[in-house]
């Protein structure tokens, strides 16, 4: 099983080294390696060239975000499933990726488990194995654990860069529930996710989803709405009720 590795990365010099060295001495050989560079000017571009040999293919250029540089990596993956692993995150140890292929899997999607870490804290995210809408209303699945089968790319598209931020949890999303694809969850962890970078603005991340959710889940939020009246009724600053009010749901309604 081939995979391929991502690495986007815009003036993180040190954050991108760490990354890359996590990737390059991996046990597992099958690994194609590929770093997308935004333009940097803190010498990035200098790291990459020093591990240029370990890289299947670099490029620095200007792009137009986040998820532009992570389709660009796309097209050029000829991996079987592709993992991204962005300039600070690193795995967890040299071995993993040989400890994951070594699961039994074909599904499109297949998980496992991160830990945050920022400075000298670290915490442990383990997703669920059951991903409902529910879930995703409330959460994702972290994508330096979840290895994305290509060819899923051309059912759901590449990631909406119309969203500067959750357009890997919108991906999610869309592909669980709207295209019914295929997952798995394994129990492994699989990598640090580096809680400093830009996917930690929550403010942001919490309007783009809304945005994503009202605008093209509005019946789902209704019914995952109807079938946990109760709780949902008895905790009015639940997510669900959350929402719903803001799409004017419980405009003529009185929840007590």
């Amino acid at each position: 099983m081939k995979l391929s590795v991502i690495t986007i990365n815009f003036n993180n010099r040190n954050g991108l080294e760490k990354t890359i060295l996590s990737i390059i001495n991996q046990t597992y050989n099958s690994i194609e390696y590929i770093v997308i560079d935004g333009g940097s000017t803190d010498g990035s571009v200098e790291i990459i060239k020093q591990y240029a040999p370990e890289i299947d293919y670099w490029i620095s250029e200007r792009d137009a975000g986040i998820y532009n540089a992570m389709n660009k990596g796309i097209v050029k993956a000829t991996g079987d499933y592709l993992l991204f692993m962005n300039s600070g995150d690193s795995l967890v140890d040299c071995f993993v990726l040989e400890k994951f292929t070594s699961f039994e899997f074909s599904e499109d999607i297949v998980y496992g488990n991160v830990y945050f870490t920022g400075g000298s804290e670290k915490s442990a995210w383990c997703p669920p194995a059951k991903l409902t809408f529910n879930h995703f209303v409330e959460n994702s699945i972290p994508h330096q654990a979840s290895f994305i089968k290509r060819k899923l790319f051309n059912t759901v598209g590449l990631y909406d860069e119309q969203l500067k931020i959750s357009s890997d949890w919108k991906f999610f999303l869309d592909a669980i529930i709207k295209f019914k694809c295929t997952y798995k969850k394994v129990e492994l962890y699989i990598a640090d996710f580096d809680v400093n970078g830009l996917s930690n603005n929550s403010a942001l991340v919490e309007s783009e989803k809304f945005s994503v959710i009202t605008k093209q889940y509005a019946a789902l939020l209704f019914e995952a709405y109807r079938a946990n009246f109760k709780i949902a009724s008895n905790v009015k600053r639940s997510r669900l009720v959350s929402l719903l009010k803001k799409i004017g749901f419980f405009r003529n309604i009185d929840l007590n």
